[in-house]
């Protein structure tokens, strides 16, 4: 395992593939970064030397915001959107998707599972009257 910005990176893969491991670094971003270091797509992790490693972290702490500090970022903006009472600040609030998306069919992932209301099995609804007449007989 090669140990790169606080990561371990898995030696048999690609560098390109790899630098996507780290949050904030997608298959773009990758490639540009190879681009500026001038290091290979194609090679393996445990291929690169420790100047290539150097290069790498040079230009990932200049240029770009990832992990930890990521992060923080993005939860300080949803903060500030709550604070301000902004829709979007409502919207995360609430548990509900908040880029427009349609919620009466759709948006399972962020509601969550299925809450039935007002809706009975034959079976369920046999059971509770029963249950009911036998509770006026006593």
């Amino acid at each position: 395992m090669v140990r790169l910005l606080g990561l371990n990176l898995p030696d048999e893969k690609r560098v390109e593939y790899a630098l996507t491991l780290i949050y904030g670094v997608g298959w773009r971003r990758s490639g540009w970064i190879l681009d500026q270091t001038g290091i290979d797509k194609n090679r393996k992790m445990n291929q690169l030397s420790e100047e290539d490693l150097k290069k790498i972290i040079q230009v990932i702490e200049k240029n770009y915001q990832i992990e930890g500090e990521l992060r923080e970022k993005i939860s300080d903006n949803i903060k500030r959107q709550k604070e301000m009472g902004s829709y979007r600040g409502s919207r995360h609030s609430k548990g509900l998707p908040v880029r427009g998306q349609r919620t009466r069919s759709n948006a399972r992932t962020k509601r969550g599972k299925r809450k039935t209301v007002g809706a009975l099995k034959k079976e369920t609804w046999a059971k509770m009257e029963q249950h009911k007449q036998t509770e006026e007989k006593s």
